[in-house]
C-alpha cells in the first residue's frame, strides 16, 4: 500500500474530479486521484459554453488543469483503473487494475458515464465531432446547417425544440415507427420539421465530419450534423457495488451537497447529472470537494 496517508480517493481525473482535488488540494488534504486517461470526450475537438476556454480543445483543458492540481504537493494522481471498492471499518478499500490497494476516509466518483453507440456504420467515427448530444455545447457551431435527431418519442420532441431555434432545416430520424402524440406532431408540422421513419444503417463522413446519411432502403440523404440521443451506462459499477442507489435515468443519485445514498461516498460531474457539460462538472466537482472537506473538517474538530 503505497499511499497510506489517504484522506479522499477521487476515481476519474478528468474536469469534475480535478476540480474536486483543487479544492482538496487548497485545504491541505491528503487526496490520491486514479485515473486510466480514457475521458468520454477524448474525440471531441472543442470545447464550448465554458468561460475563458471556450473553443479550446478538452485534452488542452484537461492538461492545464492537471498541472495547476498537481502543484497541490498533498494530491497525487495514479495512471490506473479502479476495478474493486469495499466498505471497511473506518472507510472504504479500493483494489486497481495494476494490484494497488489503497485506503481511504471519502470517496469522490467522477468516473463519468459510458455511451452505448447504435450499431450503425460510421457513428462511432463521428461522435463528439458532428454526431453530437447536446445543443448547447455545440449547436452554435451547426447553426443553420441541414440537421438531423436521430431520436424517438419525448427524446426527440426534446431535442428538436432546442436545435429548432438554431436552424430552419432539421429533420427527425426515428429508424423506425414514430412514436409521437398529436400535439407534437402538430408542433413539428408548425414548425416544418420533418419526420422520415426509415432505418439509418450508415453515416457517410470525411475524418469525423457528416456528408450523408444512408437509409436501410439504399437511398441517401445530405447531413451537416446529426444529434443523438443514446443510451448510457455508468462508467464504473464501483459506486453500485458498495450500495449507491441509480436514478430511473441510471445517474447516481446524490442530494444537494453531492453525497449518495452510501455515508462518505460522493459524487460529481456527468455520472450524476443529466446537464452534461464542462461547465457543470467543474461546477460540481467544485462542491463537492469543499463538502468532502467540510465532512473532514468536523469529524476531526
Amino acid at each position: 500500500m503505497q499511499y497510506p496517508n489517504t484522506e479522499v480517493i477521487i476515481l476519474g481525473g478528468s474536469y469534475a474530479g480535478l476540480s474536486a482535488a483543487m479544492a482538496l488540494g487548497r485545504s491541505l488534504r491528503n487526496v490520491l486521484i486514479i485515473d486510466n486517461g480514457l475521458p468520454c470526450n477524448r474525440q471531441t475537438p472543442q470545447s464550448h459554453n465554458f468561460l475563458t476556454q471556450d473553443g479550446q480543445s478538452p485534452s488542452v483543458i484537461r492538461e492545464l488543469a492537471k498541472a495547476q492540481v498537481l502543484a497541490y504537493p498533498t494530491v497525487q494522481w495514479l495512471d490506473d483503473t479502479a476495478v474493486k471498492g469495499e466498505k471497511v471499518q473506518d472507510g472504504f478499500l479500493i483494489n486497481t487494475a495494476s494490484g494497488q490497494s489503497v485506503m481511504t476516509k471519502k470517496l469522490i466518483v467522477a468516473t463519468g458515464i459510458k455511451d452505448m453507440l447504435p450499431d450503425i456504420k460510421g457513428f462511432a467515427d463521428c461522435w463528439g465531432i458532428s454526431v453530437v448530444h447536446c445543443p448547447y455545447c455545440h449547436g452554435y457551431e451547426f447553426r443553420n446547417q441541414k440537421t438531423g435527431i436521430l431520436a424517438n418519442g419525448d427524446k426527440a420532441f426534446h431535442l428538436a425544440s432546442l436545435v429548432k431555434n438554431l436552424t430552419d432545416d432539421l429533420t427527425i430520424l426515428t429508424a423506425g415507427k414514430a412514436d409521437f402524440n398529436p400535439e407534437q406532431r402538430s408542433k413539428f408540422e408548425k414548425h416544418n420539421i420533418k419526420v422520415v421513419e426509415t432505418e439509418v444503417t450508415e453515416i457517410e463522413h470525411s475524418k469525423g465530419v457528416v456528408n450523408n446519411i444512408v437509409f436501410k432502403d439504399g437511398s441517401k440523404a445530405r447531413f451537416d450534423a446529426l444529434y443523438a440521443a443514446v443510451p448510457f451506462v455508468q462508467h464504473s459499477d464501483i459506486p453500485a457495488s458498495l450500495g449507491c442507489k441509480l436514478t430511473a435515468h441510471n445517474h447516481i443519485e446524490i442530494n444537494h451537497l453531492q453525497q449518495t445514498t452510501v455515508s462518505g461516498i460522493y459524487a460529481c460531474g456527468d455520472n450524476s447529472s443529466g446537464m452534461r457539460s464542462v461547465a457543470n462538472a467543474v461546477s460540481s466537482g467544485n462542491l463537492t470537494g469543499g463538502m468532502v472537506n467540510k465532512e473532514l473538517t468536523e469529524e476531526a474538530f
